[in-house]
């Protein structure tokens, strides 16, 4: 698989989901991540999807994938902390907040002005 047909499954799992197509977009981005299994876009929309259908665990495995591709990622951190938040378990949830703000912190020092 290209990664311009890549890009366009996850998309097209994005746009499924959107529709409310939940079955259909988990199944795209299984297929996603069982072809690209380095695929960050792929692991963390399955972590997002699967959080947003209270899927814990599995949202729990996919963004823990992710974040072994891109540990530094806000986003990724962000939605750890969330799950960990939902599972109850404050100390990790704090944990990966604190790294979603210090790349936070580190975006705004590397583009001050909102430079592009």
């Amino acid at each position: 698989m290209t990664s311009d047909e890549l890009q366009n499954l996850i998309e097209d799992a994005t746009a499924d989901y959107a529709l409310g197509e939940s079955d259909a977009a988990i199944a795209k981005l299984d297929r996603a991540t069982a072809v690209a299994p380095t695929s960050f876009e792929a692991w963390h929309a399955l972590a997002e999807v699967n959080f947003s259908l209270r899927r814990l665990d599995a949202a729990l495995t996919a963004a823990e994938r992710a974040h072994a591709l891109r540990p530094t990622d806000l986003f990724i951190n962000t939605t750890l902390s969330r799950i960990w938040m939902e599972r109850g378990d404050k100390s990790r949830a704090e944990h990966f907040g604190a790294q979603a703000k210090i790349e936070s912190w580190r975006e705004q020092l590397r583009n001050p002005a909102g430079e592009t």
